[in-house]
């Protein structure tokens, strides 16, 4: 493997997740009480706990984003 495809690799995997990342953040501000009606039927969750859930969840996501797929990107973009 070359530097140019792992770049283009890394490029495309931090775009289509942060894009994943925008589509998860905008669907729970405008349907959260839909999602947290079907949640309710499959797992007892209070509303306190379900917002804390997926403000963690999206954090992680993030973080796991930047980590795995950001820093390779940047990295290889700049420093090879």
């Amino acid at each position: 493997m070359n530097s140019e495809l792992l770049t283009g690799f890394f490029g495309w995997g931090a775009v289509i997740n942060y894009l994943l990342l925008t589509l998860w953040f905008l669907f729970f501000v405008a349907a959260r009480d839909t999602v947290y009606t079907l949640h309710t039927k499959w797992f007892k969750v209070s509303e306190d706990s379900f917002d804390t859930i997926h403000y963690c969840g999206i954090g992680l996501f993030k973080l796991l984003v930047f980590v795995f797929f950001l820093t390779p990107y940047l990295v290889l973009r700049f420093f090879s």
